[in-house]
């Protein structure tokens, strides 16, 4: 069973739908201890760092996540839910994240031609070959993108994805059993699906 992490912000029926879709077993996480039941967790997110930061440590997610990741037991970030995964964010100063990996939020400062936030589809260049969540996808497929702030981190070897978007970004990690994506899988049409399904399907093998 794979749990989608509900802290009161986020995608979550586009989450839900998607993996019902691809006929998943699939449950809506309210509690901490309801992860007990789930072999995998989706820590999904839509809107500001701070407050992502302050849902997860109200509903007791906060340890779960930490402890969850500790244990090697599969996880999934999608949009703020990767950018939670890290210390910081220039969002929300003086704010710690789940500090999991080392690096920072940064806000985009581009050129006055390129909008911010970034919304639409862009392109995705895996940079880990055997990541498995690629597998099925053609190479530098195109994702669906909403987002003012982008991770910034010093170790390169856990990027799995990079995108441009007036400089080249890391729009993914993975690393043992994390993966985490800027993009939104469940709105990116077939790749999305296609993603998601190996998320589940590598979940089951972790």
């Amino acid at each position: 069973m794979i749990g989608v992490i509900d802290y009161g912000m986020g995608n979550l029926g586009s989450v839900v739908n998607a993996l019902r879709y691809l006929e998943q077993d699939v449950r809506l996480i309210e509690r901490r201890e309801e992860a007990d039941r789930c072999d995998a967790l989706i820590l999904p997110g839509v809107g500001a760092f701070g407050d992502c930061m302050e849902h997860l440590e109200a509903h007791g997610f906060v340890e779960l996540i930490r402890e969850w990741v500790a244990a090697g037991r599969p996880l999934m970030g999608i949009c703020l839910g990767l950018q939670a995964l890290f210390a910081a964010s220039e969002e929300s100063p003086g704010v710690a994240g789940l500090s999991l990996f080392e690096g920072t939020v940064k806000r985009f400062d581009l050129p006055a031609d390129l909008k911010v936030p970034q919304i639409g589809w862009n392109r995705v260049e895996a940079v880990q070959p055997d990541c498995p969540m690629f597998t099925g996808i053609e190479p530098n497929a195109h994702f669906y993108l909403v987002h003012s702030f982008y991770v910034d981190t010093p170790d390169s070897g856990l990027i799995a994805g990079k995108t441009n978007y007036g400089i080249d970004y890391c729009s993914c990690i993975w690393r043992d059993n994390v993966f985490a994506t800027q993009f939104h899988p469940e709105k990116s049409q077939a790749v999305g699906l296609q993603m998601l399904k190996n998320f589940a399907d590598w979940s089951a093998g972790v």
